[in-house]
């Protein structure tokens, strides 16, 4: 590849584009791998095949068309993660219905407004996840579930909202149970299945996925059949995934990185879905590994850290493992050393992107210098564009950081039902905005700086947090660590290091920045260092940097620079 001129990637590929909807093209995948191993979930004793998942699928989508639903209507899903999640992923599609993923971890106010906002008629539920009682919150939002018969509610909060399926054998008052979902479906509707086939169309909304909301109300990004049926094949293509693979997945799948890097890159190579549990657990984990041979495990940053240092970590038999992906937030070189050797995961990729460009934009790949595959987060996918640019919009050279913009397939439809929104973070030209600081060197790999909002200007000095951070992951004693801004009289901010000892280790403030003197710049050791166990996390594993700012500044009595 010529050295670049300025920083502007497009990822060319003789290989074209899947012109398929899901649903078509998961019907190709049953007719070709249908007696390979298509699903395990572990914590529900489930083990089918292709062919048994695509009966468990034409069952729901027959049911859901029974029961009402037309082309076009949103079906959203308040659910962890289980075998119903991805019977309902693929049966909404084949039915032409949107689907709506729901955050496990919203609450009363937080799910009144995802199902109103995009005007949600049914809605599939878990009975509870953890400190979530599911349906006791919808009681309380549609008092009226005890009135109206399944299938006909008529709530005054959630006035779209008519169909309620619960993921449970109990009966419950104004909801279906799933297993009824699946049941209701007949010759008529299978029939009606077959002829809206080839009316679908692989531009159609598919999937709406809200944002994490940090600075305002979430917003629905809308993603079509071609956005993320032809991620999730380059994303398994890079991984060089196939028919003999099993992927463990402990990550959300109401998350692009569950059901997009999870489901889509599987379904589209004829590999395993395997989820270890509901939700996220590190000794679950390395024993669904162990147990099932899986050769790849997603996860994020923190979620790698915590199997690593996990006391028993030593007694598991991790080497099936070959590749997996690690993404979600910035991924320290040292954990992905440590992922390498200790997990032996030589091929392991690390993928960037956002919700929003359905997800991936950068992967590494497994032929990468290793100094490349811990260092960057790769070079472009196939059929995507991206640009790093300075504030006024103009490309930057090579090296030099700037706002990361991506163009392409994989750019959504939208934010559901906000022009203006959608207008803010994708220009006329195409190029969705990410927000992101990142860097293109000479050869095209991308490394991400950091957030725009989150660097840090101390004394006129840019600070990119991420910088310091890997900086401080070299420490023997530091198991995780996180570096935020604070206001400051004197200096407009300064650094505040949270810090997660490993197991049994002690340390002090002072021990930390004797580290770093003479190793970076004076201006980039943290001033301030908090001792914690954990950090305030999204359920997805992101790291809520502006709760911990919000935390220091009450802690320290320190009040927001104003600013011109």
């Amino acid at each position: 590849m010529a050295k670049l001129a300025l920083s502007y990637v497009h990822g060319a590929s003789a290989e074209p584009l899947i012109g398929d909807t899901l649903g078509a093209h998961f019907d190709r995948t049953v007719a070709r791998w249908g007696d390979r191993t298509a699903l395990i979930v572990r914590h529900q004793g489930v083990r089918w095949t292709y062919a048994e998942l695509a009966a468990r699928v034409e069952a729901c989508a027959a049911g859901l068309l029974a029961l009402g639903l037309e082309p076009g209507d949103r079906v959203g899903i308040w659910s962890p993660n289980n075998a119903e999640w991805v019977i309902t992923q693929f049966a909404t599609a084949k039915a032409g219905l949107i689907l709506v993923n729901i955050n496990p971890a919203y609450r009363l106010v937080e799910v009144e407004y995802a199902l109103n906002k995009v005007g949600c008629k049914a809605l599939i539920v878990a009975d509870r996840f953890k400190s979530s009682d599911y349906l006791g919150m919808l009681r309380e939002l549609a008092p009226e579930l005890d009135r109206d018969p399944p299938g006909r509610l008529n709530a005054k909060r959630l006035p779209t909202l008519r169909l309620l399926a619960h993921i449970g054998e109990a009966e419950e008052k104004g909801f279906l149970a799933f297993a009824q979902l699946e049941g209701a479906g007949g010759p008529r509707e299978r029939a009606r299945l077959a002829e809206l086939a080839p009316r679908l169309q692989f531009d159609d909304a598919i999937n709406i996925q809200f944002t994490s909301g940090t600075t305002g109300a979430p917003k629905g990004a809308t993603l079509t059949h071609h956005n993320i049926l032809n991620n999730g094949y380059f994303i398994g293509r890079t991984m060089r995934l196939g028919d003999a693979d099993k992927v463990c997945i402990p990550v959300p799948l109401y998350h692009c990185f569950g059901m997009v890097l999870g489901n889509l890159a599987c379904v589209t190579h004829g590999a395993a879905m395997v989820y270890p549990g509901e939700g996220f657990d590190p000794k679950a984990t390395l024993e669904c590994v162990a147990e099932e041979r899986c050769t790849a495990l997603y996860g994020v940053p923190t979620m790698f850290v915590a199997e690593l240092n996990h006391p028993d970590f030593a007694r598991f038999d991790l080497t099936s493992l070959r590749t997996g992906i690690m993404a979600g937030s910035p991924c320290p070189i040292e954990v992905m050393r440590r992922t390498i050797s200790d997990m032996h995961m030589r091929e392991v990729t690390i993928c960037y992107g956002m919700t929003e460009t359905s997800p991936v934009s950068f992967q590494t790949s497994h032929d990468d210098p290793l100094e490349r595959r811990v260092g960057t987060v790769g070079r472009i996918h196939p059929h995507v564009e991206v640009k790093i640019v300075d504030a006024e919009g103009r490309i930057v050279a090579p090296g030099v950081p700037g706002e990361l913009c991506t163009r392409g397939y994989s750019v959504m439809l939208g934010y559901w039902g906000d022009v203006e929104k959608t207008d803010e973070a994708v220009d006329a030209a195409g190029w969705m905005h990410t927000g992101d600081l990142a860097t293109l060197d000479g050869e095209g790999y991308c490394n991400i700086v950091g957030r725009i909002k989150d660097m840090v200007i101390r004394g006129g000095e840019n600070v990119y947090p991420r910088e310091v951070e890997e900086y401080l992951y070299r420490h023997p004693k530091i198991a995780d660590v996180q570096v935020i801004g604070v206001p400051d009289d004197k200096m407009g901010e300064e650094l505040c290091a949270w810090v997660k000892l490993k197991p049994g280790e002690h340390a002090v403030a002072e021990e930390i920045q004797a580290f770093c003197k003479g190793q970076i710049a004076h201006y980039k050791i943290p001033r301030y260092i908090r001792f914690v166990d954990s950090f305030p996390m999204t359920v997805t594993g992101k790291v809520q940097k502006y709760l911990m700012r919000e935390a220091m500044m009450r802690e320290l009595g320190l009040k927001a620079q104003k600013t011109a």
